[in-house]
């Protein structure tokens, strides 16, 4: 026997170590990033690990993990997303919730510098993104927040 045949079988006899490996660190990932795809990973490798122990030639079980990965995350994991995620109150908030909103500007708003006064009582520093300034008291909405700034564009009466 040369060395590389030897190696070959001596990576083949201590496959299921490695599909153990993967299937911890999968499931450490999965812990921390809570979105079911490194368990649908360790779920696969799992499925890996099993062809490993019923004899199946190391290239194989590499096709059939992958394959069985892909299978959990196209099926598995969509329901299992929907009913983690049942029940959650859809509403907007933070940030989001002023993408939208209407105001009225306390000061010329510029690319450069502007205020507003938001419609929830808020009051923002604003720029708008077009290069046509809106004069004081002209009223806006709110098109995207970058930081404490306000991205405003006249309002569509």
């Amino acid at each position: 026997m040369d060395d590389a045949s030897v190696f070959i079988d001596l990576i083949t006899e201590w496959a299921w170590i490695g599909w153990l490996v993967l299937i911890a660190v999968f499931l450490v990932i999965e812990m921390l990033t809570l979105d079911f795809t490194f368990l649908m990973l360790a779920l696969g490798s799992a499925v890996g690990l099993v062809t490993g122990l019923v004899g199946v030639p190391l290239w194989a079980q590499l096709i059939i993990a992958a394959a069985a990965a892909a299978l959990f995350i196209l099926f598995i994991r969509p329901p299992l997303l929907r009913r983690l995620h049942r029940g959650e109150d859809p509403t907007k908030s933070n940030v989001d919730a002023l993408i939208g909103l209407r105001g009225t500007a306390l000061a010329d708003i510029t690319q450069v510098s502007g205020q507003v006064k938001v419609s929830n009582g808020d009051t923002w520093t604003a720029r708008t993104d077009t290069g046509v300034p809106i004069p004081l008291g002209a009223p806006v909405t709110i098109a995207a927040i970058n930081g404490a700034t306000a991205i405003v564009r006249p309002a569509a009466d």
